[in-house]
């Protein structure tokens, strides 16, 4: 009798690992692990000191002339509409302290969320192009299981729509899982990631991890 308890505990840990290897071996799909082409993203990625806050008098290219400025589409008075399809992937997220590049899919439902990283679509958020609250959402145990190695100062880097938005990490914190108040709308344009946690959880873990960024810089991506 004792062996078979031994048995059924063997066969059932066996078990776990094998499905926590699955989830992590088919959510990191959506992740490329690059350390040279991440880290070529920017000169100043590892740059820890604070930024000023980018505002649509910023020059688009900071690196261009001082007279280009942010055009007047981007305006908070207006709202775009975006066509794109649950799943569909929108863009890259790069993290060169973690050296990865993580590719974006619109929507945060279970089948997209499996695929990467996925933007938060609601009444509350926008892309980065709206100039308001940015939302990404990952799986702790798969593409986002790094984030706890991100610390206040560090830049990331969101692509979208032939453009490229610099951010730099102003906040983390942890909060319950059933918290209402990440998901909200805000006046200056923020980056946040979400994802479960603890980390290495079994089961539905019960908080979430949360890292907010503030826009520091955006510029034309170079085709």
């Amino acid at each position: 009798m004792v062996n078979r308890f031994l048995f059924l505990i063997m066969a059932g840990g066996l078990l776990m690992a094998g499905w926590s290897s699955w989830q992590m071996f088919s959510g990191t799909g959506g992740v490329i692990q690059d350390k040279d082409r991440a880290q070529a993203i920017s000169e100043n990625w590892d740059d820890t000191r604070y930024s000023e806050v980018y505002n649509e008098t910023t020059s688009v290219d900071q690196k261009s002339s001082e007279n280009e400025t942010v055009a007047e589409e981007n305006s908070l008075d207006e709202v775009k509409e975006y066509d794109y399809e649950k799943g569909e992937q929108v863009g890259e997220l790069v993290i060169p302290k973690l050296e990865r590049i993580y590719e974006i899919y619109w929507g945060t439902d279970d089948d997209t969320l499996d695929q990467g990283v996925g933007y938060h679509d609601s009444d509350f958020t926008t892309p980065p192009d709206g100039m308001r609250h940015t939302v990404l959402s990952g799986h702790r145990d798969t593409v986002f299981r790094k984030l706890g190695e991100l610390e206040d100062g560090d830049r990331f880097y969101m692509k979208f729509e032939e453009k490229e938005y610099e951010y730099q990490i102003r906040k983390t914190w942890i909060t319950d899982a059933d918290d209402r108040t990440v998901i909200v709308d805000k006046e200056t344009p923020t980056l946040t990631l979400t994802t479960c946690y603890p980390f290495e959880y079994l089961g539905a873990a019960p908080d979430r991890y949360i890292i907010q960024a503030e826009l520091i810089g955006v510029k034309d991506t170079i085709q």
